[in-house]
């Protein structure tokens, strides 16, 4: 993968390293390492295509699913310079989304970065230490450290800290 689609993913993977699901503040570059069975870089669509047992990590985030696309735009800086920025993470199948305090599991997830919301949707479940929370949608705004699980019946199971 090339240095300026790692940058792409890094800038992304950065937002989602929530730690309790809380926006990050700037910070130095932390690499992004990406293992998949297949890569595909669509340059015309502004599309990158990881496929096949999906594995990013980035400092402590871990996301792992079947299929991860990430749409980025280009973005005029200040100095005229180009930078990519991502502006979706799509991904689907068997996503697991694990930070040092929580796991989060779900059939699909979605993250913007512009609005730092992450919405993970199927079978959901939220683990943080001995405390579970399922339903069919999970919305994180990351922003606002708000999080709501929607969808039938949502169960929890809680034990304090």
């Amino acid at each position: 993968m090339t240095t300026r689609f790692a940058a792409i993913l890094a800038a992304a993977l950065m937002l989602m390293s929530a730690g309790t699901l809380k926006a990050q503040t700037p910070q130095a570059p932390v690499p992004v390492d990406v293992v998949s069975n297949e890569t595909l870089i669509i340059d015309a669509e502004k599309k990158i295509v990881f496929t096949g047992e999906v594995d990013a990590t980035r400092g402590t985030t871990n996301l792992k699913t079947d299929l991860l696309t990430v749409t980025y735009a280009e973005v005029k800086q200040a100095d005229g310079s180009m930078k990519l920025d991502a502006t979706d993470l799509d991904a689907k199948g068997n996503v697991t989304i694990k930070t040092p305090r929580e796991t989060i599991t779900g059939d699909w997830a979605k993250f913007n970065p512009q609005t730092n919301k992450l919405v993970v949707g199927g079978a959901v479940k939220l683990l943080q230490g001995a405390s579970v929370l399922s339903g069919k949608e999970l919305n994180a705004d990351l922003n606002t450290n708000k999080i709501q699980m929607t969808g039938g019946r949502v169960k929890g199971s809680f034990l304090p800290d």
